[in-house]
């Protein structure tokens, strides 16, 4: 029997802009629970933690909860794949040697059950605000990254923390902007343009936006914006012929 793909993102696990953090891990580890048998692969596309930053012998605090639940996944023969996004960017080796997870830190082009997959958190994929771009390459930058890992834990992970609370308080209502239109959406935008030059994509799926969108591009190739586990508790799932995307409520069987 054909085993489930599941896709989600934006859990922003430890973030200080969400009241129970204890609660909000709970509820996914509990959607991990729920699907560990029927899975045959779990693709986690960004910003699963608010803040992560590795140093060489320190990760951060928390979480335990959530890393019990996928290396149990693993364990079980579950692939678990684990793009970075742009909270979690400092992801080195410790998921990938002590959860088992295959990490990503890329887009993704991959086959599954015979059709072909676009994966990515989304961030810096055609948005045109230079301010971000010139903070996303800092972020990425090896040389910056061994600055800001010679700085004691005690002080960068509180500044990681802060920064990203703050930055969502800024924002109306603490969320992201709603949909913006097909000619607008910078997502968009940029699938359609790459599907123009890869058009054997039948879905492409993304994070980072915190919105729920299912849109057909063409008569083959369709996108998702899996929205997020802060307000949606939202994902998709691909049983070899049907992508669906869901939302998981307390209680309720699992496809």
């Amino acid at each position: 029997m054909m085993k489930n793909v599941y896709f989600l993102s934006d859990a922003h696990l430890g973030s200080r802009a969400i009241s129970s953090t204890r609660t909000h891990e709970r509820r996914l580890v509990n959607f991990l629970d729920s699907i560990k048998h029927k899975a045959s692969a779990v693709y986690l596309l960004g910003d699963m933690f608010d803040y992560w930053y590795e140093f060489k012998n320190v990760v951060p605090k928390g979480y335990t909860r959530f890393l019990g639940k996928i290396s149990e996944l693993t364990d079980l023969g579950v692939e678990v794949h684990f793009f970075i996004g742009n909270h979690d960017i400092w992801c080195f080796d410790y998921l990938t040697t002590e959860c088992g997870v295959i990490l990503h830190k890329q887009p993704l082009t991959t086959e599954i059950h015979g059709k072909e997959f676009y994966l990515a958190h989304g961030d810096g994929l055609g948005d045109p605000d230079k301010k971000f771009k010139i903070l996303r390459a800092a972020f990425h930058s090896p040389f910056l990254q061994r600055i800001f890992s010679a700085i004691h834990p005690r002080w960068t992970v509180e500044l990681g923390l802060n920064w990203a609370r703050n930055s969502r308080l800024k924002r109306e209502n603490g969320k992201e902007p709603d949909y913006m239109g097909e000619d607008k959406e910078h997502l968009v935008l940029y699938t359609k343009e790459y599907l123009k030059n890869h058009p054997n994509i039948n879905f492409f799926i993304y994070g980072h936006r915190h919105i729920l969108l299912d849109l057909m591009l063409t008569a083959s190739a369709r996108m998702i914006i899996l929205g997020d586990w802060i307000s949606y508790f939202s994902y998709a799932v691909f049983d070899g012929e049907h992508l669906y995307l869901e939302e998981f409520v307390e209680g309720e069987t699992q496809p």
